[in-house]
């Protein structure tokens, strides 16, 4: 690696430190997969350009918490503790949703969507054993 390559390499590192202010564990339990969307609440004034980046791309359509750390180039960690302030100050929110909200009337996932995920572990364990009683 080239003096420089390093150098960027530390100075983002410190950036990310600096962002979370030392921080390594967030105050909220996030998933990679939680979805987030843009609250009413509104962060502090003394918020990283991250935070602004982050509700930027939540007012536009919902994210998740992975997502935001591809589109930021950010450790995911570094994004769960800026995400967790935003949270704190209901800028950022976790919509509630029924988990088959988008599968019509019934109280249950769709057909289409347990075969698509029974295409799909077969693809993945082709030699698994099917369980007898299963419906």
């Amino acid at each position: 690696m080239t003096t420089y390559g390093r150098a960027a390499e530390e100075s983002a590192f410190v950036r990310t430190y600096a962002v979370t202010r030392g921080r390594t564990k967030p105050r909220h339990l996030l998933a990679l997969e939680t979805v987030l969307e843009a609250g009413q609440g509104r962060p502090g004034p003394a918020r990283a350009e991250e935070c602004e980046e982050i509700l930027a791309l939540c007012r536009e359509r919902r994210r998740s918490v992975v997502e935001l750390a591809g589109r930021l180039g950010r450790p995911v960690t570094a994004v769960k503790i800026l995400v967790s302030d935003l949270l704190d100050t209901d800028a950022l929110v976790v919509p509630l949703t029924h988990p088959y909200a988008d599968t019509g009337a019934g109280s249950g996932p769709s057909v289409q969507l347990l075969a698509a995920v029974t295409a799909g572990l077969k693809r993945k364990w082709p030699d698994a054993v099917a369980y007898s009683r299963a419906g």
